[in-house]
């Protein structure tokens, strides 16, 4: 079977975020509706959230374009905004 679009690039993560997770306080893991941010997402909030460096300086650590760092930061974000206002846990999945 042929794979349909391209290749992905292999990106450079330097923190494991894959034992992380966040809920509500007060509620049950197991009750709730989960946002799921993959592990790139996660390292494009570290690097530009975080360490507080520019989308450019970013996306050359991870070994990606900088319109592909901005399309993951834009996800991660909404995602992030997401899960803070209805409520929902946020688990990291390794893509």
């Amino acid at each position: 079977m042929q794979q349909l679009g391209r290749k992905k690039i292999v990106r450079n993560i330097e923190a494991d975020h894959r034992r992380v997770c966040f809920k509500p306080c007060g509620v049950r893991g197991k009750e709730l509706e989960k946002v799921e941010l993959d592990c790139d997402e996660m390292e494009a909030v570290r690097l530009s959230d975080y360490e507080g460096l520019y989308q450019q300086e970013s996306a050359d650590k991870m070994g990606i374009s900088r319109t592909t760092f901005s399309r993951l930061i834009q996800n991660a974000h909404k995602k992030i905004a997401t899960a803070l206002l209805q409520g929902k846990a946020i688990v990291m999945i390794q893509n």
